[in-house]
Formats: structure tokens, C-alpha cells, sequence
């Protein structure tokens, strides 16, 4: 393993990354030494990577129904196995998704001074935040990563500049959506619910989505930090794209694997939110953003999710047979939680959970 030229084991550095307005501001001080276990990163299986589930959403959306009832089967072969899968055939235009990552490189480019009044305010639901980490104020450590994030419903709230970034933005976030509420649909029959019932329970079409935006330069000490550490994500559905730097783990059988998407897909995630939904039986997946010392990874993801003032938890019509395994609790206090949590504390989801049954 590579020495550390630039930070003293025996004198650690702490950066409060609250007073930063850039990852790329600096070299990695020790407070950035967020791998216990440097080993850990590269402790990854690669046997299971051709095994992520694939859906094709064209079947799902078929008006065939032996075609569409195949589909539903294979979603929830995929969320209640894996908790992620890639999805191909999804009609949101290539075109688009490209012109949404170089209008982010140029947002990125642009001279810290300009993106200083998206500053984080420490507001979980601000409609724009622009800074480095996850929450410094509750970090043991802190996260080599840029982001924005941004509310893009039911109100859509995006940067104006670089010229041109907030209007490709609304049009790819109206995309998702769409996608969103066709998967929704698709879950909730395999749950064996009317195909609407998740979306009408939970105002989901006017809900509460979030865009994050997240920007990884190169590090000097890979094996020293991380981008993420592992967490699972709030919401319904977690829809990533990336600009072809890998760098996503995810945790399937107690083992990591790196995920490595198939050209033009979508990287869908299952939340906390629909873990609670369907009592369980569908679990949201851990997963980590990994570093490298040569490219800067961009990730962009859209979270779908609930009204913030529903309360979500198991479905009643799950609980006519079993018990329930989550508490109900209002979308906008599970965020609240989760913001002040450390990620590396466990998933926040965890603290909703009965302790028996």
C-alpha cells in the first residue's frame, strides 16, 4: 500500500468541512480518513456482478398482459433479492441524459465565488444546497464529494447558471418521473396491491423528490477515504446516472460488488420508504461511493418520493395477514433524522423498526 505524502499519521488534521465550499480545495487532511479498514475497499467479489438484475421497462409498459405480468414478476424477483436492478428500454433520450452531465461539469467548473449563494444552510428540505461531504455538524469523519441537491417537486427548484442547466434538468427530472410512476405501478401489483395504491397513499405524483447531484475528484489517498460510506437511500426509488467513471458499490450477500451499468440504462435503487411500504419484504440496499486518484467520477441522481407531510409505513393491506415491522412516521421527519444521523451509524430506517414481534 502507498505511503500518505501528504498527511502525518501521528499529527491528524482537522478540516471543518462546514467552512469549505470545495472538495478540491484541498489535500486529504486525516479527518477525511473515514476507512477504518483501508483493506476493505478493494475486499470486493466480482463473481456476483453478472447477476444484477436487468428489467426491461418495455415489457413492463406492454400492453400485452402475459408480457407485462412477466415483467411484474421479474421486479419483484429484483427488489425483494437484490433491492437494485439496471433498467434498459426506459425512453428517457440518451441526447438528454448527456447534455444533463456536460451542463454539470460546467456548473462544477464554474468559480467557487459563483456557486456561494447555493451554500448549504443545514435545512434538509432548502430547495438548493451546494457544499461538500453529507452533514459535516454530524460527521465523524467527512466525505471526499461536491454535491447539490436540489427539490424538484412538488416545486422545481434548480440553479441558474451554467446558462441553459436548470431548463435540461426540469426536462430529464419530468422524464424520471414518469419512469417513477410506471415502476411504482409495477411494484404495487407485485406486492399484490390495485396498481395504484402506493401512488394515491402516498401523493407521490405531487411528492417530495430530491436531485443530487454528486461530484468525486480524484483523491491523493484512494485508500484512505471515501466518497460515501455505506448507507441506504430515503424515498421510493433512487434513479442514477454517471458519466462512465465507476465507482458504486453495493452490498448483496454480506459481500461488495462494484457495479459497472449497462450503456444507456438506469440504475434504479429500492428506499427505506418502500422497504417500509411493503413491510419488509422488498429492503432497501446498502451502497458506497468508492474513490480513485485519476478521474473525477459525476453521479446524478433523482429520489422519488412521498408527500413530505404523508405518513408512510407498511401497507394496510400487508398487515391483514402479518405483522407490521415499521412504525409510520411523516416523510418529512424521516429526512429530518436521517440528515442528522451519521451514515455511518447504520440505516436510519432501523430506528422506526419494532425491536420484536
Amino acid at each position: 500500500m502507498a505511503s500518505a505524502p501528504f498527511i502525518s499519521s501521528s499529527e491528524p488534521t482537522k478540516v471543518d468541512a462546514s467552512n469549505i465550499s470545495s472538495i478540491k480545495a484541498f489535500p486529504i487532511p486525516s479527518s477525511y480518513h473515514s476507512l477504518a479498514e483501508p483493506d476493505d475497499i478493494v475486499d470486493v467479489t466480482e463473481e456476483l456482478a453478472a447477476s444484477i438484475p436487468v428489467i426491461d421497462f418495455s415489457l413492463l409498459t406492454s400492453d400485452d398482459l402475459k408480457i407485462h405480468t412477466k415483467a411484474v414478476h421479474e421486479i419483484a424477483k429484483a427488489c425483494s433479492e437484490w433491492g437494485f436492478f439496471m433498467l434498459t428500454n426506459h425512453g428517457v433520450p440518451e441526447s438528454l441524459m448527456q447534455e444533463l452531465m456536460k451542463k454539470t461539469h460546467e456548473f462544477y467548473n464554474l468559480p467557487e465565488e459563483e456557486k456561494e449563494e447555493f451554500g448549504d444552510d443545514g435545512d434538509p428540505l432548502s430547495p438548493i444546497r451546494h457544499g461538500t461531504s453529507f452533514h459535516p455538524p454530524a460527521e465523524s469523519f467527512n466525505y471526499w464529494r461536491d454535491y447539490l441537491k436540489l427539490l424538484t417537486s412538488p416545486q422545481f427548484s434548480f440553479p441558474h447558471k451554467p446558462p441553459g442547466y436548470r431548463e435540461v434538468a426540469f426536462e430529464y427530472n419530468k422524464k424520471i418521473n414518469g419512469v417513477a410512476r410506471k415502476l411504482l405501478q409495477g411494484i404495487s401489483e407485485s406486492l399484490g396491491l390495485e396498481s395504484d395504491s402506493i401512488i394515491d397513499s402516498s401523493d407521490s405524483d405531487s411528492g417530495l423528490h430530491i436531485m443530487g447531484v454528486n461530484f468525486y475528484p480524484p483523491c491523493p489517498q484512494p485508500h484512505l477515504a471515501l466518497g460515501l460510506p455505506p448507507h441506504s437511500d430515503f424515498g421510493f426509488l433512487t434513479f442514477l446516472i454517471q458519466n462512465g467513471i465507476g465507482g458504486l458499490q453495493v452490498k448483496h450477500e454480506d459481500k461488495w460488488l462494484n457495479v459497472n451499468p449497462l450503456p444507456n440504462c438506469l440504475v434504479v435503487n429500492i428506499g427505506d420508504q418502500l422497504e417500509a411500504v411493503s413491510n419488509g419484504r422488498y429492503g432497501s440496499v446498502l451502497h458506497r461511493a468508492i474513490l480513485n486518484n485519476k478521474d473525477t467520477r459525476i453521479s446524478l441522481v433523482v429520489v422519488n418520493g412521498p408527500a413530505r407531510d404523508k405518513e408512510i409505513g407498511p401497507a394496510p393491506e400487508l398487515l391483514e395477514k402479518e405483522k407490521p415491522l415499521f412504525k409510520s412516521i411523516k416523510y418529512c421527519d424521516y429526512l429530518l433524522v436521517q440528515q442528522k444521523s451519521q451514515l455511518s451509524d447504520g440505516r436510519t430506517l432501523d430506528q422506526i423498526r419494532y425491536s420484536s414481534q
